[in-house]
This record gives structure tokens, C-alpha cells and sequence, in this order.
């Protein structure tokens, strides 16, 4: 898949394709319907394929601690895409520059003179240009004077709802996450490289990895089991704190993440963490001691809920996005919760 970052980086060879505009956030099962449709009309013109997408997003733009919380980082959206047969995604920095675009010069300047588009396909909500004055009219009507066609994305449905975006937040903020994975199609995720911080876990005799969020809203806040995959394939039971850590304060949300009986350095490596069960709301605790015992509980919690389904999974090689062999919970742990199969299952 290639990646154009800009309109200044377009060529005469992109000119030329199939296309989609939008923020993809979580590229779930709806998203991937529209890429489908998308692929098939690209393989009856015999045209690639096109993403167009912002970053940021552009509700992170205008108000970030407003936007809904992201379910993807833009590394990870990629990769989604090429696993989804995308042939071209271009990423268009969302700036006061393309915020003044009007909605015929972002038809101009993007999808016909960047791209020469021949289909194209958006949700008959879609709005773009200043002040969102385009629409899907608008669109139809372009595309009749430029002879390119317009179409609506085919609605995706689970269980007779919607599959969207939002819900996919909600149900993971809940603890859904086997819920969550279905409407993704994939285990949710989180990956993100480790860097150097206070070292605090290590004097408390809970070592973490922490890895930087962004400064944004987030769609999981608290402390998770979770099942870790390094670089080099090993995969590790652990316990993670999504969030600001509020008994000893910090500047930026951070992942913090333990394996549960790993000894070594993870410096710089990326990591892919998958939440499987929530055990608690982030706390502000009254010292570090009340802080160190809560630790150890989540870790031994985490290890006596995923550590024995380990071996399975190792055995059979089974990757972390297949939700139906992995441990995901429907709900958060609780104390009286059957720790050796996933919270929600019936005896």
C-alpha cells in the first residue's frame, strides 16, 4: 500500500481512481464493508484504490479534549487499511489552510485535479468544505458536470444496530471487549514503542513499560489483564493502567504496562498490548504504600485470570486480533469472578 502525505505529493501517476473520504477511526466491521465496495468497483473499472483521510481528525482539530476518544492511532489505521486490500490512502493534514478550502475548491483541488476520480463512495451525512457547507448534493452534482459517480455507503448491521464507531467506544469504556472485538472483526488493540520514565514500578517491585498516550480523550481509562506481544513473537500475561496516574501525577496520559514474569529491558521496543479484562477505575490513592498493595493485587488478579490459558494459546499460535480464541470478558472482573474463564461465560 502506499502512503501520500499531502496534496503537494501527488503525481500524475495517482491520477486516476476509485475513492473514500473519512476519519475510519477503528476501521471496524462497517469500515470494511465500505472498502469492500470500494475494491469491487475498482476491480470492475480496473482502477486502484484511494483512502482519503485527516490528521488529526478534524473534531480533534477544532476542540481535542471534546473529540471522542480515538480507537486508533494513525500507524495502526494504516495498517489496517493494507491489511483490507487498500491500494492508496492520502493523508491530508487538517489545518487552517484545508479548513478554508471551500467545498467546491476541496472538490477541485482533491478529487479532481489531485486524484481524477471516477466513483466515489461517502455516507450521505458526509459534510466537508469551510463550515460544512458541502454536501452529498453537492457531490452528485460535481460528479454529473465531471462525469464521476457518487454512492452511498451500504449501512453495516449486527444484531439489527448499526455498526459505528461510537458504539465500538462504548462498549470497550464498559468493559465489552468480546462484544467490541465482534463489531471490529478483530481483538481491540494498542500498540505503542516503550520509553525511559521515572521508574517508579521498579522500587515498588512492579516494573512497567510505559508507553506515551496522546493528549487526548481516552477510550479505555484504567486498570486491565492484558495479554502483551513483543517484537520477537513472546507473549506475556500482564496487568496495565491506561490513564494519568493520579496518586503520583503526571504531565501526559501513559500506558503503563507489567509482564507478568518477564525480567529484562524493553527500551525502545514496540509493543502490542490487547486488554481482555477490566479489573478497576484508575484511583487517586493516599500514598505510595496504599499504591503498592493495589499493584499487587492487579498483577496477581492478572495473573491467576490469563496466566493458565497461556500455554493454550502459545500452542496453538493463535494471533492476538482473533477474538474467538482469546479471553475477552464482556464485563469487568469482579471479585467473585471465576478467574480461570472469560467474565460473562456461563457456567
Amino acid at each position: 500500500m502506499e502512503l501520500i502525505r499531502g496534496l503537494h505529493n501527488l503525481r500524475p501517476s495517482h491520477r486516476g481512481c476509485v475513492a473514500t473520504i473519512g476519519n475510519f477511526d477503528g476501521v471496524h466491521l462497517g469500515h470494511i464493508e465500505i472498502l469492500n465496495q470500494l475494491r469491487s468497483r475498482a476491480a470492475a473499472l480496473q482502477l486502484p484504490t484511494t483512502v482519503v483521510l485527516f490528521e488529526p481528525q478534524p473534531r480533534e482539530y477544532f476542540s481535542s479534549d471534546q473529540a471522542p476518544p480515538r480507537l486508533t492511532s494513525l500507524r495502526d489505521k494504516l495498517r489496517l487499511m493494507e491489511e483490507a486490500g487498500v491500494d492508496r490512502v492520502l493523508c491530508l493534514p487538517f489545518n487552517q489552510r484545508l479548513r478554508e478550502l471551500s467545498a467546491r475548491e476541496f472538490v477541485d483541488r482533491v478529487l479532481i485535479d489531485g486524484l481524477n476520480v471516477s466513483y466515489l463512495v461517502v455516507g450521505d451525512d458526509f459534510r466537508f468544505g469551510c463550515d460544512r457547507a458541502g454536501d452529498f448534493a453537492l457531490l452528485e452534482e460535481i460528479g454529473r458536470a465531471h462525469s464521476f459517480s457518487v454512492v452511498n455507503t451500504r449501512s453495516f448491521q449486527l444484531d439489527g444496530e448499526r455498526v459505528s464507531s461510537s458504539r465500538v467506544r462504548t462498549l470497550l469504556a464498559s468493559g465489552n471487549f468480546r462484544q467490541a472485538a465482534l463489531l471490529l472483526g478483530r481483538a481491540y488493540r494498542f500498540s505503542g514503542r516503550v520509553v525511559e520514565d521515572r521508574q517508579l514500578g521498579r522500587t515498588i517491585g512492579v516494573p512497567t513499560a510505559n508507553i506515551p498516550l496522546p493528549k487526548t480523550p481516552l477510550v479505555l481509562r484504567g486498570v486491565y489483564a492484558v495479554l502483551v506481544m513483543r517484537e520477537n513473537g513472546e507473549l506475556y500475561a500482564g496487568a496495565a493502567n491506561f490513564g494519568w496516574r493520579p496518586t503520583v501525577g503526571s504531565e501526559r496520559p501513559v500506558l503503563e504496562v507489567h509482564l507478568i514474569d518477564f525480567k529484562g529491558d524493553l527500551y525502545g521496543e514496540r509493543l502490542v498490548v490487547v486488554p481482555c479484562v477490566r479489573l478497576r477505575g484508575e484511583v487517586a490513592f493516599p500514598g505510595i504504600e496504599v499504591l503498592k498493595q493495589q499493584l499487587h493485587h492487579d498483577v496477581a488478579v492478572s495473573r491467576d485470570y490469563l496466566v493458565p490459558l497461556l500455554p493454550d494459546i502459545r500452542q496453538h499460535q493463535v494471533a492476538l486480533d482473533n477474538a474467538a480464541q482469546l479471553p475477552l470478558a464482556s464485563v469487568p472482573l469482579s471479585p467473585s469472578t471465576d478467574h480461570t474463564r472469560p467474565a460473562g461465560d456461563s457456567a
